[in-house]
């Protein structure tokens, strides 16, 4: 990629001075590296604020709408294959929007990222976009993030992409020698055997400066191990808690700042549960980090006798989403509307057991203050059944942590979290809105499971 970082660069400044706000509409690997360069990078003066779109849920569709004077608003439209529901529907609806103020110079405030030849790749040029940035066919989504569909957003943001590529190739050079401090191969050797141990619940304590790359990583490790009945957890954004709150199920990683050398990761590592810490005082060096882990994955993948590069059972909840939207299934009606129903969910509660995990997977505005609450809900289970839970919001885990739920061990125990969207939000040239897909991707996920 280091040939067309002059290229990148070039064209973010012909944008910037009309530019106040970016947008990257996208789903999984074309919009995880956005998202933890946005989060990582502090802006810069004289840059637009970088933000990532990837929810279906109409609150977070307007909210994302409603920011601004949308002729200042460049939208980066991100996908590898060029079919995925998510992306070209954020497309539609934000062109559509921005046509209403602009007329036949919309196209001249979307960029798009996709493989050659892909179906967007053809819509794009239809609607006279203003760029379209190549991928690469041979790298998959998930290994994407230091190609165009992370680098061009990470430009945006004010990022360095030269020094950051610059820094992955360093770690790339490590990965290729045949000693034992190879770091691509350790951290691979013992995220696959401690796996085959038992402890494969991959626990993430990522602090400043890149406090969300465990999201990433997330993504990375459960689409790329989680399948034949095998996986790795990768357990995100769950605060450390004290020895006696885990069982023996865990491999504790440390990420960013000191890399956890201080603090509840030395105190969990005092206490028997193995630990490593990887420091990072500078968002640069993410570079390196994300080259680390993909080389790490593909480590792990070859010691647990799976295909770290395919996907098997992502299409399953696809499926039934895409039958729910042409009407050849139906959305069960009989869910309780706002009503919990107790008994259900403490026999739910009361079938976990050790080595299980505990997934709240929520279809709902994915905002801090949801987080927050449901965070609240996954620690009371993880302290009182010493089991490893996970949060993820629909559609975005159905594109990374979905993969290990449908194909990985049968140990995995879901709360499922619905709301009624105050509004559906038409898609222009669609039979259905934002409110019939997302019931549709939950109803879909909940049938695939």
């Amino acid at each position: 990629m280091a040939p067309a970082v002059a290229d990148i660069e070039d064209f973010v400044s012909g944008v910037l001075p009309g530019t106040d706000r970016v947008l990257v509409l996208g789903m999984g690997g074309s919009s995880l590296a956005p998202l933890v360069f946005a989060d990582s990078f502090p802006r810069r003066e004289g840059f637009p604020l970088l933000e990532v779109l990837d929810s279906t849920e109409p609150e977070a569709v307007l909210a994302a709408a409603g920011q601004g004077d949308l002729s200042r608003v460049l939208f980066i439209v991100s996908s590898k294959s060029g079919t995925t529901l998510e992306p070209n529907i954020f497309f539609d609806y934000f062109f559509a929007r921005v046509e209403e103020v602009l007329g036949n110079r919309a196209g001249d405030r979307f960029v798009v990222v996709t493989d050659p030849g892909s179906a967007l790749q053809k819509e794009a040029e239809r609607r006279r976009v203003r760029r379209v940035f190549a991928g690469d066919p041979r790298i998959g989504g998930r290994y994407s993030a230091l190609s165009n569909f992370g680098l061009v957003p990470a430009a945006f943001a004010g990022a360095d992409v030269g020094e950051l590529l610059r820094r992955a190739g360093e770690m790339a050079v490590l990965c290729r020698g045949e000693t034992p401090e190879n770091p691509g191969i350790r951290l691979g050797a013992a995220l696959g055997a401690l796996a085959r141990e038992g402890r494969d619940k991959l626990t993430f304590a990522a602090g400043p400066p890149v406090a969300r790359f465990g999201m990433w990583i997330e993504q990375l490790i459960a689409e790329s191990t989680g399948k034949e009945g095998k996986g790795i957890l990768p357990v995100e954004g769950e605060p450390l808690g004290p020895p006696a709150v885990y069982a023996s199920d865990r491999f504790f990683v440390g990420i960013g700042g000191d890399g956890g050398e201080s603090g509840a990761l030395s105190v969990l590592s005092r206490a028997g549960h193995p630990t490593a810490g990887f420091p990072v005082a500078d968002p640069l060096d993410l570079g390196a980090e994300m080259f680390r882990w993909e080389f790490a994955t593909a480590v792990a993948g070859r010691l647990l006798g799976i295909n770290p590069f395919d996907q098997p059972n992502v299409q399953e909840a696809k499926d039934r989403t895409n039958e729910i939207l042409q009407g050849q299934s139906t959305v069960d009606s009989r869910q309780s509307r706002g009503r919990v129903d107790e008994d259900a969910l403490r026999r739910l509660l009361d079938s976990l057991k050790p080595g299980d995990y505990f997934a709240v997977t929520a279809f709902l505005p994915p905002t801090a203050l949801n987080e927050q609450r449901l965070n609240r809900v996954r620690l009371k289970v993880r302290d009182a059944a010493r089991v490893a839970t996970t949060l993820g919001f629909g559609p975005r885990f159905l594109h990374s942590t979905g993969q290990l739920h449908k194909g990985g061990p049968d140990t995995g125990v879901f709360l499922q979290v619905t709301c009624e969207p105050a509004a559906s939000v038409p898609i222009p040239g669609k039979p259905f809105g934002f409110g019939e897909v997302v019931a549709a991707q939950a109803a879909g996920d909940l049938a695939a499971l």
